[in-house]
């Protein structure tokens, strides 16, 4: 989905109330959007680790307008799968980082990974 507007509107057709109800969960998925402005602001929350985190800052439920209990779990694994049509483990994106040696510098796998180009100066 485009903004997180459109994603609150979707928790209004599945669970009632209104869309502000829904919004603070929406926005915190997609903060992420003020580092890096393109699909890749996804790899910081849009996974299985970021729908509990969001429900450790949110609460186990949020009481909608209509008065209804939703479970912060249930918006959040919404949230991912409008994106990304399945929710991802954090490792799903990690393997898609490409190491480079500046990301090793004291680490043991530096020596076993010579073949990684240097850094760009």
């Amino acid at each position: 989905m485009a903004h997180c507007y459109h994603h609150a509107l979707a928790s209004v057709r599945r669970y009632g109330g209104v869309a502000v109800d829904y919004q603070p969960i929406h926005d915190w998925f997609d903060q992420s959007k003020a580092h890096h402005a393109d699909f890749r602001h996804r790899a910081l929350r849009h996974h299985a680790e970021g729908i509990f985190l969001a429900e450790a800052i949110f609460g186990t439920t949020i009481t909608n307008s209509d008065g209804r209990a939703v479970p912060v779990r249930l918006i959040g694994e919404d949230h991912v799968r409008e994106d990304l049509g399945h929710i991802p483990s954090f490792t799903d994106w990690a393997r898609a980082i490409a190491p480079q040696r500046w990301m090793m510098v004291g680490t043991r796998l530096e020596q076993r990974l010579d073949h990684i180009a240097p850094p760009a100066s």
